[in-house]
């Protein structure tokens, strides 16, 4: 306080942009002070703002303070490895030694605005876990070697399954998160291997329908700012999208009317027009009363009946001028999320209203651009899992965390001969992986991204990678030239981009479709049991948020790590809100402290994914049991 002149900056951010007054400033004259004024701490996940508003600097970020200073930094502009946003960002350095992150105004993407999530992640770039040299398993122990050695044994080792099982006995999983360059020359080195399974949708179930193209937001996001009607299906909002949140906030406060359908009653902020609110079993059946409603032309309404709050969300929808019907990341992992699709999808047509996607995943879009996909007779990231392969390459993703069917996918990897690993982190993977290659993180390589809207954005190294770790796409390349396949000869990020996208963004638009066609609607009626409710938490997303402390010790990061039920069901089960509980599911069970939500349907249960004690149970969604303990 002795440094606050007064300005309540940080008062009018919490209640004009994040929505949640949680700063005040009680007393008067020279008593003023800035300080928390409910019962519970800063809690928003645009927190981080604050400091960027403060003009004197009261308000200063912890993980940074007392580390350097301002002037001794060398800030270089990147783009948020996270959702599909794409917000522009800089990461300041000192020493090869990355020091903080601070938004860069782009009114088209996220205006001057980073949620803390993108602002905070560095930290994992330092992390402890970082995997610093090549590593290869000799009698089941890890041993360091050079690069030479190493590629030269993974190379080996996958000539030696594409010649006892052939190329498709090999699966290539990578995450979404990695560079348009790196899918590119990863996905050709499938290619070039002879094995079509190559797949980034590692978190999704239903592969079905026959789709027009590669998902997209169908729109620009700056046009979200000026919709007037609008329904999101699927999708925890602010903890999802926090900075698309905040512009429908935004939004709605100039008149639009927000309508929603999910398996949550998540507090948006804002206020909600129209809502239908059921367990995830039932989203079929909610999309398709609005749907009815609406007058869709689609099969399978037949028998539906149309609640009070699905016409009115139609006749909504129908009377605005600028609206969108928006799939969020509920509703793209769900096991019927191709009947959503079309639900959605006819929806739109109905009312005349724009149809797209919240993408998750920084580069999920620019992965299908460069057909980061299954290709004739490849199998899909599920079916990968659900049959196991010989070998797997993996680039960059943690599928016993992140999968759809984690226990699933940990199963098919431990049964593998082989599994190469392409990683900036020891994770998990070093249970059953033989060769583990480390790869730079997001800071420390250059490359590109297709952001939700289409949108290519590029970006430079604002760091040299830590220890013997390279640039992804360079260890693409050279693992490319050691298996003796052609076309690995780039010499420059540049030239590998120049190859993805021969015409750049007009490549892109070229390539965007949201249609579906093929698609049965008959996942009608709502199961019986307890649910599970497998999203992602905001800071389990990937693994950069996952090794990032700061954001583990905020509120969000330790409701990620429990099991979530209403009142009403834990006194029903007679049991204890704080406890621990035993959840089972699919015939495996973990143990969980069991929190309160209110905001859940009666049986349904949040028990989140991407996180090591609930990956044993298996599937995102499906029946499951609570236990006291």
């Amino acid at each position: 306080m002795t440094r606050c002149i007064h300005c309540s900056r940080c008062v009018r951010f919490g209640q004009e942009i994040a929505g949640m007054m949680e700063l005040g400033m009680p007393g008067r004259g020279e008593h003023m002070e800035v300080m928390p004024f409910l019962a519970h701490q800063v809690t928003s996940e645009l927190s981080g703002n604050v400091i960027d508003l403060c003009p004197v600097g009261a308000l200063t970020s912890k993980p940074f303070r007392f580390s350097a200073r301002p002037w001794e930094l060398s800030r270089r502009r990147t783009i948020s490895p996270h959702d599909g946003l794409g917000a522009n960002m800089a990461v300041h350095v000192k020493g090869n030694h990355v020091f903080r992150a601070t938004p860069v105004e782009n009114e088209a993407v996220n205006e001057c605005w980073l949620a803390d999530r993108d602002r905070y992640s560095y930290q994992a770039i330092n992390s402890d876990e970082r995997l610093l040299a090549p590593m290869v398993k000799d009698g089941g122990h890890w041993v360091e070697l050079d690069w030479r050695k190493a590629l030269a044994q993974a190379a080996g080792a996958l000539k030696v399954i594409r010649e006892n099982h052939g190329g498709d006995a090999i699966g290539f999983i990578a995450s979404p998160r990695q560079t348009v360059e790196e899918l590119h020359l990863f996905q050709k080195l499938a290619r070039a291997l002879g094995s079509e399974n190559v797949d980034s949708r590692i978190d999704r179930a239903d592969f079905s329908g026959t789709r027009a193209g590669v998902e997209w937001l169908g729109m620009p996001v700056a046009d979200l700012s000026g919709l007037d009607r609008c329904l999101v299906v699927g999708s925890s909002l602010r903890k999802e999208q926090p900075l698309v949140a905040q512009r429908l906030r935004q939004a709605v406060k100039k008149g639009l009317q927000l309508n929603v359908v999910h398996a949550a009653d998540d507090d948006l902020l804002c206020r909600v027009a129209n809502k239908l609110i059921v367990r995830p079993s039932g989203l079929v059946e909610a999309l398709a009363q609005v749907a009815k409603a609406a007058g869709a032309r689609i099969d399978g309404l037949g028998t539906v009946a149309v609640s009070a709050a699905a016409q009115a969300m139609a006749e909504s929808l129908k009377s605005g001028a600028s609206k969108a019907v928006l799939l969020g990341a509920v509703a793209q992992q769900h096991p019927a999320a191709a009947q959503l699709h079309a639900l959605a999808q006819a929806i739109a047509e109905a009312t005349g209203a724009r149809f797209g996607f919240l993408v998750d995943s920084a580069d999920q879009v620019g992965a299908g651009v460069v057909n980061c996909r299954p290709g004739q007779g490849g199998a899909h990231a599920a079916a990968m899992f659900a049959e196991a392969k010989k070998a797997y390459v993996i680039l960059g993703a943690e599928p016993e965390l992140e999968a759809w069917n984690s226990a699933q996918a940990r199963r098919a990897l431990e049964s593998a001969e082989l599994v190469v690993v392409l990683s900036p982190f020891k994770t998990r993977t070093m249970d059953y992986a033989q060769v583990m290659l480390p790869v730079a993180a997001y800071a420390e390589t250059a490359g590109s991204y297709v952001s939700m809207e289409g949108r290519l954005q590029s970006f430079r190294a604002a760091a040299a990678p830590q220890g013997e770790a390279r640039p992804a796409w360079k260890v693409l390349r050279v693992l490319g030239n050691q298996l003796e396949l052609p076309g690995f000869d780039q010499d420059t990020v540049a030239q590998v981009l120049a190859e993805a996208l021969p015409q750049g963004e007009a490549t892109i638009a070229g390539r965007l479709g949201n249609g579906i066609a093929g698609v049965a609607v008959t996942a009608l009626h709502a199961g019986t049991g307890i649910e599970r409710l497998g999203e992602t938490p905001i800071y389990q997303l990937d693994a950069y948020t996952r090794r990032a402390p700061a954001l583990q010790a905020t509120a969000d990061g330790q409701a990620g790590q429990a099991a979530a039920a209403s009142g009403s069901l834990i006194a029903r089960l007679g049991l204890s809100i704080d406890k621990p509980v035993k959840v089972s599911q699919d015939g495996a069970e973990t143990v969980l402290k069991l929190v309160r939500d209110d905001a859940l349907p009666d049986d349904v249960v949040r028990v989140p994914a991407c996180l090591a004690a609930a990956s044993r149970l298996g599937a995102r969604y499906g029946e499951l049991t609570l236990e006291k303990m």
